[in-house]
């Protein structure tokens, strides 16, 4: 299977361009550094960037959409975006109509290791998205455990929806010792919904192989939604699956990642938190992203498999060779000496 990046690649490669000198690590590079620029990338998720030169040609704003903006600011995206481009300097205080955050680079300034630079914002969806991950991390790790004080009736993990799609959300309960990640997603065909239970019926065998026991346990139901959003009052939809994540302190740990993923900036340590909430972002994209290739295969195999019997039965046709009627009436039949006569004489008989 095929992972998908965290950075937006595009992105990347347009601040190469103009943040870069090409004698540098762009040595390809013959975008002029000072051109105006008007441009949007689109990414997954309805995630739109704006590239723009409004006011100079050597500084570039970077603009951000999404969806769910105002329960990103609820989970403190602000701050999470701070503490990540506030080393640079680059955040705009004044956020770009239309848009929901903004942050400005200047082509002509010499910045602290500019390729982490131009790396970070390529991964600004994934750093705006972690918000509630790192807000619903932080209380679990706050929360008592109920063994401490048996007195206390225990309470109900508090749900922290995300609606980052028009008819799908995530689902955030954090409690002491773990973090249950549902993620509710939308088949619109019945075919996405078999292959999609064929996926996730394969993740959660996955994980009874030794090597992998220390993975998320993942669940998936369809129709109903799973007892722990009952209190959302969510109805049930024939079309709607639910996939259900269970994360414990592991794989939230800040500490630095045994299996990072593969970076283009050399000697960049990412936490265990920073690599589960980049590839969680991700699952839903990824789950459609293999089904759509897999029913194109399939098409591509259906296809080929039908020209081949075509050829067969081309070859299987007996060709027919007009040479005449008998009397006007078309007629086929042999002779006395066993030739054809009239009519049209098959290929297989020539020669007899």
């Amino acid at each position: 299977m095929i992972l998908l990046d965290y950075q937006n690649t595009l992105l990347s490669a347009l601040l190469t361009d103009r943040l870069l000198p090409p004698s540098t690590s762009n040595p390809n590079n013959s975008t002029p550094r000072t051109a105006s620029l008007d441009q949007i990338i689109t990414d997954f998720d309805g995630v739109l960037f704006h590239l723009s030169t409004p006011e100079s040609k050597t500084k570039i704003i970077v603009s951000i959409r999404i969806k769910c903006w105002e329960e990103l600011v609820g989970y403190g995206v602000d701050k999470v975006l701070e503490e990540v481009y506030g080393r640079w300097g680059v955040v705009r205080e004044q956020v770009e109509e239309g848009w929901d955050w903004s942050l400005e680079v200047d082509v002509e300034k010499e910045y602290e290791n500019t390729p982490l630079l131009i790396h970070e914002i390529s991964l600004l969806k994934r750093h705006a998205l972690s918000a509630p991950f790192v807000h619903a991390f932080s209380i679990s790790s706050s929360l008592p455990n109920p063994a401490d004080t048996p007195d206390t009736p225990a309470s109900k993990p508090q749900v922290l929806p995300l609606h980052y799609r028009d008819t799908e959300a995530i689902y955030l309960l954090p409690s002491h010792d773990r973090t249950t990640i549902i993620f509710s997603t939308h088949f619109r065909e019945e075919t996405d919904r078999v292959f999609g239970k064929v996926f996730l019926q394969e993740f959660v065998d996955a994980r009874r192989r030794p090597a992998l026991q220390t993975s998320p346990q993942v669940l998936y139901t369809t129709g109903k939604p799973p007892r722990d959003l009952e209190s959302l009052g969510l109805g049930e939809d024939e079309g709607m699956g639910y996939v259900t994540f269970i994360l414990f302190p592991r794989h939230t740990s800040t500490n630095p990642s045994t299996n990072p993923s593969p970076s283009p900036i050399a000697d960049l340590t990412r936490s265990a938190q920073w690599e589960t909430i980049s590839q969680i972002q991700l699952f839903r994209d990824y789950l459609h992203y293999h089904i759509k290739c897999s029913k194109a295969f399939m098409h591509s195999r259906m296809r080929a498999r039908t020209g081949e019997w075509l050829k067969v039965l081309r070859r299987a046709a007996v060709e027919r060779e007009d040479v005449g009627s008998l009397g006007g009436r078309g007629e086929e039949r042999r002779g006395m000496s066993g030739r054809w006569v009239g009519g049209q004489v098959p290929v297989t008989a020539r020669g007899k």
